[in-house]
């Protein structure tokens, strides 16, 4: 009996929806909350089942938002944080005032039991106050990178990224890095596909990684269109080919190194980083696709070989190509 009650317990766990709780304090970002809502907590019925069950908590009945834009009222306590298997913490501008005390406990209460920890923009803050942020690696925004260091010696802050994903703790830059953190984390529970669909609605770029800059130039063009959009249109057809950063430069009729500064400058990231990231991505799509054959998989993507698929699945996704299609394959 006590077997079955466990097995029960098992499978209820799995088939329950994963829960993602975000805690509003005063004076919490209104951006960065609706950015919360718009990827965990919206239905998708193109998609055909729930991502996430969604919750908004605040520690006190009437929060006012930003600045006084608003107040928020009608959420649950701060009690629905200790069910909460994400929990995204308050992120707010005045990072030098303290949180309250009933917030942080709930950070440490939340980490203790193995909850996903999420902030965004100056939600490293909220997180390095808990002490949950001690000897890992974080980032924020590029503002405030200065004072979070001299207040928070002991975090390993990367203060030029979008985002960092130290995997039980993740953390982004500013307001737009929430968004690229919220699909990265989508894409991690449910896959590209899925991101892909959520990232569609947003009208946002499906995937940007978090290790580009935070600050990219933007210099008045040269040329009446010195957009990169036709020469990454053109590049995504033709992933399967072998494409080099040479191919690139002749499609878009400027040298390699003219190349190189436009993508720096427009994308944050070099050509042979962003080739390389769309063909894992479209890799990732076939094999949720049901595509089980690697050499295939790594051919129709212009990875090459099977043993490169791995090396670069490993290095991006932390799992192997077999890990991948046992998660989020089709059955």
């Amino acid at each position: 009996m006590a077997k079955e009650s466990s097995q029960r317990a098992e499978t209820e766990a799995a088939a329950r929806v994963h829960r993602v709780v975000v805690i509003v304090d005063e004076n919490s970002n209104p951006f960065e909350l609706s950015c919360a809502i718009e990827i965990f907590g919206l239905r998708r019925p193109e998609i055909g089942r729930e991502l996430y069950d969604f919750r908004l908590c605040a520690p006190e009945p009437r929060t006012l938002m930003r600045d006084g834009f608003f107040t928020l009222t009608g959420v649950a306590g701060l009690e629905a944080a200790e069910v909460a298997d994400t929990l995204i913490v308050p992120n707010r501008p005045d990072v030098e005032v303290p949180r309250r005390p009933a917030v942080l406990d709930a950070i440490r209460r939340a980490h203790a039991r193995g909850a996903r920890l999420l902030g965004f923009c100056s939600g490293a803050f909220t997180l390095a106050e808990a002490g949950v942020l001690d000897g890992r690696r974080a980032t924020a925004h590029w503002q405030w990178a200065d004072e979070f260091r001299a207040r928070f010696p002991s975090v390993r802050l990367e203060a030029d990224v979008l985002f960092v994903d130290d995997g039980d703790i993740l953390t982004a830059a500013g307001s737009a890095a929430a968004l690229d953190l919220g699909l990265h984390v989508v894409r991690r529970d449910h896959g590209a596909e899925v991101a892909n669909s959520v990232s569609r609605r947003l009208v946002f770029a499906a995937h940007r990684d978090g290790g580009q800059r935070q600050f990219v130039e933007r210099p008045m063009p040269d040329v009446p269109d010195d957009s990169l959009a036709p020469v990454l249109a053109w590049a995504q057809e033709r992933l399967d080919a072998p494409l080099t950063v040479a191919d690139l430069a002749v499609r878009a009729a400027v040298s390699p190194a003219t190349l190189h500064r436009r993508f720096q400058a427009q994308m944050g990231t070099t050509p042979l980083a962003w080739l390389t990231g769309e063909r894992l991505a479209l890799a990732c799509r076939l094999i949720e696709r049901g595509e089980s054959r690697f050499e295939v998989v790594a051919r129709r993507s212009g990875l090459g070989t099977a043993a490169n698929l791995r090396t670069l699945m490993r290095r991006e996704t932390g799992i192997t190509p077999s890990a991948y299609r046992r998660r989020f394959g089709t059955e």
